[in-house]
């Protein structure tokens, strides 16, 4: 929004009517940036959907003041739409693998010609988050607390959270650093993938895991943007999982699938990275992996679970090229495994 109109309306949220009124039967189309930074235009906003033929266009990233400001939130009036970065049906043929797990595919970062310029974009945007959504907003009383909780829930993207020790490397209590997960949740940071248990209450006494929605984000954050991509180590195998979780999510939300993601864990340490629970179609338990070739060692876990877990289906999504069935376990490219389980 232009800080000339922002602070305008901020005065005198009324004078959107004006506006709308001047333009009458030359618009069809009203579009809000940012709206949450002026809850009133929602009211603006539902007048004229109940009394005009003009369509909004609401766009914003945070609900937190809204929910915070008993706003308006247009319940049954409005269509609720999510937009995140590019997926690689939305990139075509310019999507790549590794370039994607390096720096992401927020839409402004594909449009660079070298890395020098993504690395600093994605450093500025780490700040502007930090300057913009966080502080000015006033989200939280003491931002440097914050800063540092920002940068070891990066480092601990992927990872089932540990609320006691990030509260002891940040100096917060454990409450606080719920609260931030719960930030970075309301203003559209990140995603918890709860564990799966069919018991809502064993579900609720075991943490979540937390992804961040981008990952050139992630590793802005934790300052590990400039390092090398190394296959085959444990941080590479981390964010190609990371990929191909947010790729699901994405894929998910914009096709309308209502699908719903989980990870399991077991007392004794045996783990599925993403079990997907599909509607009418039988759960898909998933093992993601970063290797080229895939043998039976990748894919014994998920065979015992499918075994074990009624109507499911065994996959392991890879970076090997060669689709193929192990036991019962279906082997193949993450971007077809994707395909194969309705994404």
């Amino acid at each position: 929004m232009d800080p000339i109109i922002e602070d305008q309306l901020t005065l005198k949220p009324e004078s959107l009517s004006q506006q709308i009124k001047a333009q009458e039967g030359k618009i069809n189309w009203v579009v809000l940036d940012e709206v949450q930074k002026i809850p009133r235009l929602l009211d603006i906003a539902h007048h004229h959907i109940e009394t005009s033929n003009l369509k909004f266009a609401l766009t914003g990233s945070s609900a937190r003041k809204l929910k915070g400001g008993a706003a308006n939130l247009l319940a049954g009036r409005a269509f609720v739409n999510h937009l995140f970065p590019l997926t690689h049906i939305e990139m075509g043929n310019a999507f790549d693998e590794m370039t994607a797990m390096k720096f992401g595919t927020l839409p402004k970062v594909t449009q660079f010609n070298n890395d020098d310029e993504r690395v600093a974009f994605l450093k500025a945007y780490a700040l502007t988050y930090l300057k913009e959504e966080v502080w000015a907003e006033h989200i939280v009383r003491n931002l440097e607390p914050f800063r540092k909780f920002l940068e070891i829930a990066a480092q601990s993207n992927g990872e089932v959270i540990n609320y006691t020790n990030i509260a002891r490397d940040v100096g917060a209590d454990t409450k606080t650093v719920q609260s931030y997960f719960q930030i970075l949740e309301d203003t559209l940071i990140g995603f918890l993938l709860e564990p799966y248990y069919k018991s809502v209450r064993k579900q609720q006494r075991h943490n979540p895991k937390f992804y961040f929605f981008d990952i050139g984000v992630k590793r802005a954050l934790d300052r590990t943007i400039t390092q090398e991509l190394i296959p085959n180590t444990y941080g590479f195998g981390k964010l190609f999982e990371h990929l191909v979780i947010i790729e699901a999510i994405r894929l998910n939300d914009y096709k309308k699938k209502d699908y719903r993601f989980y990870y399991l864990l077991t007392k004794d340490r045996a783990e599925i990275d993403l079990i997907v629970e599909r509607p009418g179609l039988p759960t898909a338990l998933v093992e993601i992996k970063s290797a080229e070739r895939i043998d039976e060692r990748s894919t014994n876990i998920i065979e015992r679970f499918v075994k074990d877990m009624p109507n499911t289906e065994g996959y392991c999504f890879s970076r090997d090229p060669v689709p193929k069935t192990i036991g019962s376990v279906s082997v193949l490219p993450w971007l077809e495994g994707l395909q194969a389980i309705g994404l």
